[in-house]
């Protein structure tokens, strides 16, 4: 057994030396009023007034101290999931297989998203040679869809497209403490040149974290890749560089973490957008609508509460609502 408040209990072993204390001044009042020749009718409620609300007051106090003994289990209903969106924003995702651009079809569709999440947490991350943090968790979907609308080529680091450090940044913002309602959304058109991700998603799989990709563009044609200074295609070699899809890589991911690899359709299609891919497959699979319960002392309060009011009311019964007086009445003694 174990009291939440114990001070109460202090409280509660004062109470009968109140009502001694109280008794003690009664039977004094009484006296001083025989020697001058008063008599004082007797009530033989008051005395079981004093020994019910005394009774009472220290119910009440045993009560106040939250008593708690035994186990009860404590079944909640949890709603909410943490939700990192790593969006590649490499120059290959300006490619126009996907109208207006791969990079557009993917801000649309993590709006969409947005508008989804309900009360779960997300955060965004983009990223290119390393990954960069652009909005923390958070369910102010205002300012989710600003930092989504910024997001440019210039969002990361220039370099080769590295998968692994998307995904490592996104562990990043994950507490460990919930990764079993953690989950992340890595987007990319499949290039990964530094070819760490797989060890990256080892260790989202080793926290319990899954990855779902997502592929955009198309996986057999491939899409010439806009040049910087915005005039026709990037070249190399005197060739118009060209990119595809490549699903091997992110269907690789998604299998080392335990996530799911989605495509992204390159019709904008309602089946197909980012946010009914999140309702469809993120809640059945990465979902923190779980059952969970607690172990905890019972609470054991109730079973002094209730006899002490009890004590209460019979005590202002036996006066319908006052003590009794039981020297209101004085009379002169007869000589």
């Amino acid at each position: 057994m174990r009291f939440e408040y114990p001070l109460f209990l202090v409280l509660a072993l004062l109470m009968p030396f109140g009502g001694f204390f109280w008794a003690f001044l009664k039977a004094r009042r009484e006296k001083a009023l025989s020697r001058i020749a008063l008599t004082v009718p007797s009530s033989g409620a008051s005395g079981a007034q004093l020994a019910l609300m005394t009774a009472a007051l220290v119910l009440i106090m045993v009560a106040a101290a939250r008593p708690q003994w035994g186990h009860s289990t404590q079944t909640t209903l949890s709603r909410s999931r943490n939700v990192v969106v790593a969006i590649d924003v490499s120059r290959s995702m300006l490619a126009s297989d996907v109208q207006p651009n791969r990079l557009e079809r993917v801000k649309a569709d993590v709006a969409d998203l947005i508008d989804s999440l309900g009360g779960d947490r997300c955060a965004l991350v983009a990223f290119r040679r390393t990954g960069v943090a652009i909005s923390p968790l958070t369910t102010d979907r205002g300012f989710l869809r600003n930092a989504l609308e910024s997001l440019t080529p210039d969002s990361a680091p220039r370099g080769e497209t590295d998968l692994g450090s998307a995904i490592r940044e996104a562990l990043n913002m994950l507490d460990p403490a919930a990764d079993d309602h953690n989950a992340i959304i890595l987007i990319s058109d499949g290039g990964d040149l530094r070819e760490q991700a797989l060890e990256s998603a080892a260790i989202a799989k080793k926290r319990g974290v899954p990855i779902f990709t997502v592929g955009i563009g198309n996986p057999k044609t491939g899409a010439n890749v806009p040049a910087e200074n915005g005039q026709g295609a990037m070249k190399f070699g005197g060739k118009n560089v060209t990119v595809k899809l490549e699903e091997g890589v992110l269907k690789a991911i998604a299998e080392a973490s335990g996530g799911r690899y989605v495509p992204l359709a390159t019709l904008g299609t309602a089946e197909t957008t980012l946010g009914a891919i999140y309702r469809k497959f993120l809640r059945q699979v990465a979902a923190k609508e779980q059952n969970e319960e607690e172990s905890r002392l019972g609470e054991r309060y109730a079973l002094f509460l209730v006899p002490g009011l009890v004590c209460a009311l019979a005590a202002a019964e036996l006066s319908r609502g006052r003590f009794a007086k039981t020297s209101a009445h004085a009379v002169p003694a007869h000589k």
